[in-house]
């Protein structure tokens, strides 16, 4: 290990505990807990509240335009690294952002949102309404935020690190780096849309294969305290709240040992957009301990930083991408998705095959409940909505509370960014994954909620 001055360690030390603090300490706030990033979300959110949609529909269009403009790649694009990496798209992509901007067109001037034609069943409270003013108007805020400030948890050493720290439990365990453990506090106490944009980051920067951040994305983005809690408040049973979040920790960690095992996550393949970033898996040579090698890449990590500058420039490249690569993405799948929810009867169809293990697992109210087992693909907060609305017995309320935030993966949200990033994931594998995730999370659950009521 090199002898480093104070200037040295203080350049790895403040910036990550100012990340830290901002993304990673849960604090104490109007009653409830949440991160410091998102209060200054809300407050912000709160000021800009009258223009925050008009703001989605001119940031969606403009991927738009750009993004079909990308397709003959012209020079005002190509010319600007940050602009060709945030435009850049494919012919399918490009539609997909069209789609994005047309339905928020229509939903920001409420078209037919009286119910007086068919462009209603797009813009109305529960679909593009929703996406639009719920959901979009929330991310824009704190896609700016979170992407200006992570490049203080991303460029500093901290993650360096962490992985020399804990890759020798994460990779036999979950078979990622030990890094990776960042990802998941961020999304755990913070909110799952930034432990995608975290994957998505290192993906991109050549710190995780291709296998690792699929995994990592559809694995441990996971739901923040907060929106469980929300979920639990909805079915009425927030009096089992400590053992509600102990099943969904402890399904979480079940899910990690065995998702990455099984088809499709483990078809991918080691391979980086970056070559020669990745950390080594084990203590080199010369090194007495993982804290002394963890030292020494960190330092190395600062010394390499090239200020101020170089902060902007990640920052201002991740806000962008999140903005014009992923909230169409989200505007378009998002709202798909809940028009399929609405009007047809897909969802209650698919969740037959869950009749017989239900019936198995002595669930009661199963035919209700099989039309819960499904949907939370599209959103993860309807589950717990139609639980509510048509289930009686607490037992059973507290299986799809449960289910509805260990299935993870929702395209309203999460799976709309992890599609809308490079991570190599596509719809298909999302599903299935989300199959995997539930029948595992039914396993578990269900037995335990019979002791428990």
């Amino acid at each position: 290990m090199r002898n480093y001055d104070t200037k040295k360690l203080l350049g790895f030390i403040i910036p990550s505990v100012i990340g830290v603090i901002l993304f990673m300490i849960p604090v104490k706030f109007d009653g409830s807990w949440t991160i410091i990033v998102k209060i200054i979300a809300d407050m912000l959110g709160g000021v800009l509240a009258d223009f925050l949609p008009l703001l989605c529909v001119l940031i969606v269009t403009v991927s738009a335009v750009l993004g079909v403009a990308s397709l003959k790649k012209p020079s005002f694009l190509t010319t600007y690294p940050i602009m060709n990496e945030t435009f850049s798209t494919t012919p399918i992509w490009a539609v997909i952002r069209i789609l994005g901007a047309v339905f928020a067109w229509l939903t920001y001037l409420g078209v037919q949102a009286d119910g007086s034609g068919p462009l209603h069943m797009i813009t109305e409270a529960d679909a593009g309404g929703f996406v639009m003013n719920d959901l979009l108007t929330v991310l824009v805020i704190i896609f700016l935020l979170a992407g200006l400030l992570l490049p203080l948890l991303l460029d500093f050493g901290l993650l360096e690190f962490i992985g020399a720290l804990l890759t020798k439990f994460m990779r036999p365990l979950f078979k990622i780096p030990g890094r990776a453990a960042v990802d998941c506090i961020t999304s755990w106490i913070g909110d799952g849309t930034l432990g995608v944009m975290l994957t998505n980051n290192q993906y991109e920067s050549g710190y995780y294969s291709a296998r690792e951040a699929s995994i990592v994305a559809t694995t441990f983005s996971a739901v923040s305290i907060t929106f469980s809690i929300v979920v639990l408040a909805q079915v009425d049973l927030m009096d089992y709240f400590g053992l509600y979040y102990l099943l969904i920790c402890l399904v979480g960690v079940v899910c990690a040992l065995i998702v990455p095992r099984i088809p499709p996550l483990r078809w991918k393949k080691d391979e980086y957009l970056v070559e020669g970033k990745a950390m080594a898996e084990t203590l080199p040579e010369g090194y007495t301990s993982s804290v002394q090698y963890g030292i020494d890449l960190a330092i190395k990590r600062v010394e390499e930083h090239r200020g101020i500058t170089q902060f902007l420039e990640n920052g201002l490249k991740n806000a962008a991408g999140m903005w014009f690569g992923v909230m169409p993405v989200v505007m378009c799948i998002g709202t798909l998705a809940l028009l399929l929810s609405n009007n047809t009867q897909i969802f209650e169809i698919l969740g037959l095959p869950f009749m017989p293990l239900l019936e198995l697992l002595q669930v009661p109210e199963a035919a209700a409940a099989s039309k819960t087992m499904i949907i939370g693909f599209t959103d993860m907060f309807t589950p717990s909505v139609i639980a509510a609305a048509s289930i009686t017995t607490p037992m059973t309320k507290f299986i799809v509370a449960v289910i509805s935030v260990t299935q993870l993966i929702y395209l309203s949200e999460v799976g709309g960014l992890i599609l809308g990033s490079k991570i190599p994931v596509n719809l298909l594998e999302l599903f299935i994954i989300f199959l995997e995730r539930t029948i595992i999370s039914l396993l578990i659950v269900a037995p335990l909620a019979h002791l428990i009521f």
